[in-house]
Formats: C-alpha cells, structure tokens, sequence
C-alpha cells in the first residue's frame, strides 16, 4: 500500500508544470493531474510510482482528446441539424431580430465557439437541465469538479464576449471618427 498523501506532496507539482505545458492550459493541467491522484487513492499497489503517475495522467490527456473529438463530431451534428431546422422555418419569426441584437447574437456564438470544448459542453448541457452527475459522467469528470469546471467556463465565456463587445466598440468609434 503506498501513501497518497506522499504522493501527492512529492509529484503535484511536477506533474502540474508537465501536463501545463503539455496542454497549455493550467487548470486543465490542475483537473488532469487532479484525477490521476484520486485514481491512485484507488490503486492497491504502485510498482514505480512516478511512471505510474506520469502514464494515467498521459493516458487521461489522450482519452481526453479523443473524447473531444467524439463531442466535437456531435456538436457539428447537432449544429447541422439547427441549420437545417432554421431553413426549414422552425425559427420564431415573431421576434424581430434588430441589427444589434443579431451583432450580440453573433458576438455570444463567437464567444461559445471560442472556448475549450470541455468547458463548451459543460455549459450547454447545465442549460439543458442535466445535473451535475450526468455532466461529470459525459465529460469522464469527477462529480466534485463539475461546480469548477461551469464556474470556470462562465468566467471565461463572459470575458470573451466581454472582449468582443469591446473591440467592436473601439472598431465602431474608430469608424466614427
């Protein structure tokens, strides 16, 4: 039986910096290293135990990127199938869609396009209902991370078309002038 607590104090950080620049992102970096250290807790045993830890954190970027491009082929599905439902007229054309509200529209669709796919599918499944349970289940999450991951996500989605906004106001001004 080896000792998680040691574990943890001894690679964390290690294991952290790699998968940071591995990935690019921090605090993918912090989940991946995250689930590597909750299934070591359910390890019985660890022959060599920085190996162990370096190949399930691997294992779990390239799990992870394969799911990726599984959810990505279904969002371009699902996409495909709202286009064609709008071209067939199941579209609400009682609101009357203004120049600025469709500009805010594109801007929010920009801004949800832009973000990492993980943090994207958080988000749209919290807004169709599922629960913090089936979300950790369809991102290969635990439970406990899904409250981070959306938190996450909304902060990053709102600064996004918070930036968005802004550069069309600057490019607007600038016209103006």
């Amino acid at each position: 039986m080896h000792d998680t607590e040691r574990l943890f104090r001894e690679y964390h950080a290690m294991l952290v910096r790699y998968l940071t620049r591995r990935l690019g992102d921090r605090d993918w970096a912090e989940e991946v290293a995250q689930e590597t250290f909750v299934r070591a807790l359910r390890q019985e045993s660890i022959v060599n135990e920085r190996s162990w830890i370096f190949a399930v954190a691997n294992n779990l970027v390239r799990d992870d990127a394969r799911r990726a491009s599984r959810q990505r082929r279904q969002l371009e599905l699902m996409a495909a199938e709202a286009r064609d439902e709008e071209q067939e007229g199941g579209v609400d054309d009682t609101v009357e869609m203004t120049p600025e509200l469709a500009q805010q529209s594109a801007d929010a669709r920009r801004a949800l396009d832009a973000m990492a796919e993980r943090d994207r599918q958080a988000l749209l499944m919290k807004e169709e209902g599922l629960g913090y349970g089936e979300i950790a289940e369809v991102l290969g999450i635990e439970k406990s991370s899904v409250g981070t991951t959306l938190s996450r996500a909304r902060r990053r989605l709102a600064e996004t078309y918070e930036a968005l906004q802004d550069e069309r106001r600057r490019r607007g001004q600038h016209v103006a002038s």
